[in-house]
């Protein structure tokens, strides 16, 4: 009985490993032909949407400036609360507006606005082309899915570096109100200690994070099942495998940058 018990649950296992990479490669798959028609198409006589992918691009970026404004400000001030709690113990005080700025420029800024965007866009685009495919309206991946993979990739680094810049404002509350900073003092700490490998890194992993929210997204939506209660489905899946596979992008980056010593 043990035995089979065993047996079960290494077969269970191994079709949850198999589930998943052939998941990942239907993403990598979708991915891939968005990449194509997003670059390579419109040299090859398959012209791309730029009024559509503009139109993602407002939604994705613009739109989303209030509440990722809102959220990252406030987190730069609870990174300046928490490093000062410590740092004060050390009378380290001035170290706080380095730890914010590295803090937000590696790992924060680009993870948190994933995040948003994930609730705003990534959702959005699986609610929406999950409609169409119950409405069977689909159009092909040439006019679907390639706009809201350019508006990502564009709009996503554009984005975190907004995250940065808001934390950054964030954490110079605090510096200024308690830590003995003026305003331009903070901001210029805040700047020295910053290198360019350091944005650098949290670009990319923004980029990388556009690419996986899009492909989900859209995957997902095309994915949808015949009837209205799907589409809901397929966008709980969409926020929910896309807020897994950007942390798990995220690990991968920061040990890829971690070894090349830039992380």
């Amino acid at each position: 009985m043990a035995a089979e018990n065993a047996i079960e649950v290494v077969s269970q296992l191994g079709a949850s490993v198999t589930d998943s990479l052939a998941y990942i490669g239907a993403l990598a798959t979708l991915a891939a032909r968005a990449a194509y028609f997003t670059f390579i198409g419109p040299f090859q006589g398959k012209p791309l949407r730029l009024q559509k992918a503009f139109s993602e691009a407002m939604e994705v970026g613009v739109r989303a400036l209030p509440i990722l404004s809102l959220i990252t400000f406030f987190i730069g001030l609870i990174l300046a609360l928490q490093a000062a709690y410590e740092l004060s113990k050390l009378g380290a005080m001035t170290l706080v507006a380095k730890a914010v700025a590295l803090s937000m420029s590696r790992e924060l800024g680009p993870l948190i606005t994933a995040i948003v965007v994930i609730g705003r866009s990534g959702s959005a685009f699986a609610a929406e082309i999950g409609t169409m495919k119950v409405s069977e309206e689909i159009d092909p991946v040439h006019f679907l899915v390639s706009p809201k993979f350019l508006a990502m990739i564009v709009m996503l680094p554009c984005l975190t570096i907004w995250a940065n810049v808001m934390g950054i404002l964030g954490g110079a509350l605090f510096g200024v109100a308690k830590a003995d900073f003026t305003l331009a003092r903070y901001i210029q700490t805040s700047l020295e200690s910053l290198y360019l490998r350091d944005i650098f890194s949290g670009l990319v992993k923004s980029v990388m994070f556009g690419i996986t929210i899009a492909a989900v997204g859209c995957f997902e939506g095309l994915s949808t099942g015949g009837g209205a209660e799907q589409v809901g489905r397929s966008t709980t899946r969409a926020v929910v495998i896309s807020i897994l596979l950007v942390v798990v992008v995220d690990l991968i980056f920061t040990g890829i940058f971690f070894f090349l010593g830039a992380g």
